[in-house]
């Protein structure tokens, strides 16, 4: 089944404040492994995120969610931070 990606708009704030080789390795992460198949790679989130998921790359965590045949990244960030903010 093919995905197709979703931003939410704060996430163009996020992306902008990481650094080059960062934003090349999530861009290629999100690609290669949450288009694919966003269930295999991603994880569950509980609490109060429940019914979103999580993309690890290094210390770094996309947030999304998966809804028919899109996904919706509404977070990206670095883990000690992504799960602070609501959204």
């Amino acid at each position: 089944m093919d995905y197709t990606a979703i931003y939410h708009p704060e996430v163009a704030k996020d992306i902008s404040a990481l650094p080059r080789n960062i934003k090349i390795r999530i861009k290629k992460a999100i690609e290669n492994r949450l288009l694919t198949d966003p269930v295999k790679y991603g994880e569950p989130l509980r609490r109060s995120l429940r019914g979103h998921r999580k993309l690890r790359v290094g210390d770094y965590r996309v947030i999304y969610r998966i809804t028919n045949a899109d996904i919706i990244i509404l977070k990206i960030g670095h883990r000690k931070e992504v799960y602070n903010k609501n959204f």
